[in-house]
């Protein structure tokens, strides 16, 4: 059994980074799935204000981001940050669930969980500092195993947490459940995370605030970020169209839907390690491709899908690609500002954030002039778009 563990995996740093990442997946995982519910329905946000709320939440999370990235750049140590954000997702949590009202609700959305939410690429930068000297192959490995730990959170807690909740008149207990894990998660870092020289771990050449913010939206490192973003869009369109030609053009039902999602969602674990092991044979930009490619070809059978057994029968597919489009962009994108790992993993939130706003306007581009399968279509062929500037940019021999 110790010998499918890759030795990467053994270093403390990493160990720890991993089970904090799967605390930080739970919180969100507990909560996502049933945040629209608990805001709307519960407290009786507006669908227009919750809306607006969750767009200035991600643009909130995109800002704080880069911010702190620069800034645990600057002081060249990352763990004080990761403890000071885990406890904005302790009180953001904590205070939904114990005073559930609209002002807190909003509070929490707009100030402390945006906050919280930069935990996820300070952990990948943390984990950059750990494979600093490792060869290129094992970085990936090790990007593609923490990737995966928020995947198998996404297995494994919104089942349980509809369970335990079934009979529940409210969901709120999920965030009382998200607020633990921000616990947890803040206990791990404490504790078990080997702490950090400041001095060996800075960036060599400091910025300010402003000057971070202005190399994110430099021509050649915004270009690429565009590029995975249209690429990364994909899978949120999926998402949106997913439910809706299951239950129309492929005369599925509502329990097709979280069947569906749930071996999708234990496929990507499964094959994220795969595509880690496959980066150690060809280029990030390479395997990105032909993930792209994959991804594209199941969005293009999606809009054809007219029976239950064809939703069914993609989700190999999917599960491929779609674990070849979480995890391998990781790795890009922090090296596109490889000399400061705070800011380059902030991309991963820029890319998160761009890649939603992408696929809203697809959404609506789609359902405009087309049906939900025609949607999924035009969304395939913004994946296209995206790889097509990748290449440009880089060919398909970029290390």
């Amino acid at each position: 059994m110790t010998r499918l563990l890759p030795d990467v995996f053994r270093n403390p740093t990493i160990r720890v980074s991993m089970l904090a990442i799967f605390a930080f997946g739970f919180a969100g995982a507990a909560t996502s799935p049933y945040q629209s519910v608990v805001g709307i329905r519960e407290l009786g946000l507006s669908n227009g204000l919750y809306s607006a709320l969750i767009f200035c939440a991600a643009a909130v999370n995109v800002v704080v981001s880069i911010l702190l990235g620069n800034l645990a750049d600057r002081i060249g140590e990352y763990r004080a940050m990761m403890l000071t954000v885990a406890i904005f997702g302790t009180l953001g949590y904590g205070a939904v669930y114990i005073v559930p009202a609209q002002a807190t609700f909003i509070l929490s959305a707009l100030f402390f969980l945006p906050i919280y939410g930069s935990l996820n690429s300070l952990l990948f930068a943390n984990v950059r500092v750990a494979t600093r000297g490792m060869e290129r192959n094992d970085v990936a490995t090790v990007n593609s195993g923490v990737r995966a730990m928020i995947s198998l959170s996404w297995v494994l807690v919104p089942g349980i947490t509809g369970a335990l909740l079934a009979n529940s008149a409210s969901m709120l207990p999920a965030y009382l459940f998200a607020g633990l894990a921000c616990v947890v998660c803040f206990g791990l870092i404490a504790v078990f995370l080997p702490r950090q020289n400041g001095t060996d771990a800075a960036a060599t050449r400091h910025l300010s605030y402003l000057a971070a913010l202005g190399e994110v939206i430099s021509p050649p490192v915004f270009v690429r970020v565009m590029a995975v973003a249209l690429i990364s869009s994909t899978l949120h369109v999926n998402g949106a169209i997913l439910p809706l030609v299951v239950t129309g053009a492929a005369h599925g039902t509502v329990a097709d839907i979280g069947v569906l999602v749930g071996i999708v969602a234990l496929l990507e674990v499964i094959f994220i390690v795969v595509w880690g092991r496959a980066q150690r044979i060809m280029s990030h930009v390479t395997a990105l491709a032909i993930g792209t490619v994959i991804y594209v070809i199941y969005l293009l059978l999606l809009g054809l899908a007219s029976a239950p057994w064809h939703m069914y029968a993609l989700t190999l597919i999917s599960g491929i690609g779609a674990a070849a489009l979480i995890s391998i962009p990781i790795t890009y994108l922090q090296d596109l500002i490889a000399e400061r790992p705070g800011l380059g993993s902030a991309l991963i939130s820029v890319n998160i954030f761009l890649s939603a706003g992408l696929s809203a306007l697809l959404f609506a581009l789609g359902t405009a002039v087309s049906s939900y399968s025609g949607t999924a279509i035009i969304g395939a062929f913004a994946g296209l778009s995206g790889l097509a500037m990748l290449l440009y940019c880089d060919g398909i021999r970029r290390h």
